[in-house]
């Protein structure tokens, strides 16, 4: 499965941008991460494929949002309300289709098996 993350960019605090994911195949679970230069990638937000199931990162809860479009086999990030400690190089990630795991797992970056490039997301203050 190939992944191909857009939308990323340069915005103020207070802003919204939306954060794209497109899959080249099915998978289980989609998931979004983000890095800044010397921390671990962290965990922001995940959902199943299939299903209704999400979960998210304390830092983004009710000002980001993960949904799907399957007929597109794209996942979005929709992040309103940005600050500038959300910036980073955020990453979608896919587990295989077929490899279910607790939803706990979701947060673990070991839990997945396909990563995309990455896409810089700057927000000034």
């Amino acid at each position: 499965v190939q992944l191909q993350a857009s939308g990323g960019g340069l915005v103020r605090t207070g802003d919204s941008l939306r954060l794209s994911c497109a899959a080249s195949g099915r998978t289980e679970v989609m998931g979004w991460f983000r890095q800044v230069p010397g921390k671990e990638r962290e965990f922001v937000a995940a959902c199943t494929w299939n299903g209704g199931s999400t979960k998210y990162a304390e830092s983004v809860k009710d000002r980001f949002y993960i949904s799907k479009d399957r007929t597109e086999n794209t996942v979005y990030l929709q992040m309103n309300s940005l600050k500038p400690e959300d910036t980073a190089v955020y990453y979608c990630a896919a587990r295989s289709t077929g490899r279910v795991i607790l939803s706990s797992m979701w947060s673990s970056a070991l839990s997945y098996d396909y990563w995309g490039q990455g896409t810089q997301v700057t927000v000034s203050s």
